[in-house]
C-alpha cells in the first residue's frame, strides 16, 4: 500500500461545494497507479466559508479518500510543527506539499519561509527516513499583479526553493521539485484570483502526477 499525504493551505484543503485538486489526483492514481495506494492525513474537511472554519464535508464528490493535511491560512510554519506526528501517525510514503503563499503574504519573508521548509523536511524524516516528498512552486495569485514587493518575494522563494529542495534531496529520501503547472492563469484557472476551480485543480494534479512519474515512475502522465 502506497499511502500519499497531500499538505497545502487553502488552494489544498478546497472549500463547501468542490472538488479539490485531491479529488482529482485520487481519480488519476486509481486509473495509471497498478497497485493499491490511498491518501491519508489527519484531517478530512473543506474550509465552510460561512462558518470560517475547516467544518465542512460537502465535496462535489465525497466518495473518495478525503484524508489531507491542509488548511485555510496554513503555510510551511504551521505545518512544520505538525508534520512529524502526521507522518507517523498516517504511516506516509509519499507528500505531495503545496505550500508559501499564505507564509509570504502575511507571515514570513522568502528566505524566513525557506528556513521553515527545511525545518519541514527535518520533521518529516524524522518521523520516516524513507519518506519522499514532491513540492509545488508557490503559484503567483491576483495580488502578485499589482503587490510588486510581493510579487518579488515570490520570486525569491521559488529560487531557494528550488535550491533547497536540490540542497536536500538524497537517495533513500527523495525531495522532488514539480514544475509550475503548464499555462496556468489565474483569470481562467481559479474562480478569484487565488483557489483552483476545476481546471486549475486538474491542471495542480498534474503538475504532482506528471512529477512523480518523470522522476519516481508512479502512475502514468496525467494527459488531458
Amino acid at each position: 500500500m502506497l499511502r500519499f499525504m497531500p499538505v497545502g493551505d487553502s488552494m489544498t484543503i478546497g472549500s463547501a461545494g468542490e472538488h479539490t485538486w485531491r479529488y482529482r489526483m485520487w481519480q488519476h492514481l486509481r486509473d495509471t497507479y497498478g497497485g493499491p495506494f490511498a491518501l491519508v492525513g489527519p484531517r478530512e474537511t473543506l474550509y465552510d466559508k460561512a462558518a470560517g472554519a475547516p467544518t465542512s464535508y460537502e465535496y462535489a464528490d465525497p466518495d473518495f479518500p478525503r484524508a489531507h493535511l491542509a488548511g485555510w491560512g496554513e503555510g510551511w510554519q504551521h505545518m512544520a510543527p505538525l508534520i512529524a506526528e502526521a507522518v507517523r501517525s498516517c504511516r506516509v510514503d509519499i507528500l505531495l506539499v503545496s505550500l508559501g503563499l499564505i507564509d509570504l503574504g502575511f507571515y514570513t519573508n522568502a528566505d524566513q519561509t525557506a528556513e521553515n521548509v527545511h525545518r519541514f523536511v527535518a520533521e518529516a524524516r524524522s518521523a520516516n527516513p524513507r519518506i519522499r516528498m514532491a513540492v509545488l512552486p508557490v503559484i503567483p495569485n491576483v495580488r502578485a499583479t499589482t503587490d510588486a514587493p510581493f510579487a518579488a518575494q515570490v520570486t525569491r522563494f521559488n529560487e531557494l526553493l528550488a535550491k533547497t529542495v536540490a540542497d536536500l534531496d538524497e537517495p533513500r529520501s527523495p525531495l522532488l521539485l514539480a514544475s509550475p503547472p503548464p499555462s496556468y492563469d489565474i483569470n481562467l484557472d481559479t474562480y478569484d484570483g487565488t483557489h483552483p476551480n476545476a481546471s486549475g485543480e486538474h491542471r495542480i494534479a498534474a503538475a504532482f502526477a506528471d512529477a512523480m512519474h518523470q522522476a519516481w515512475d508512479v502512475g502514468e502522465p496525467y494527459g488531458e
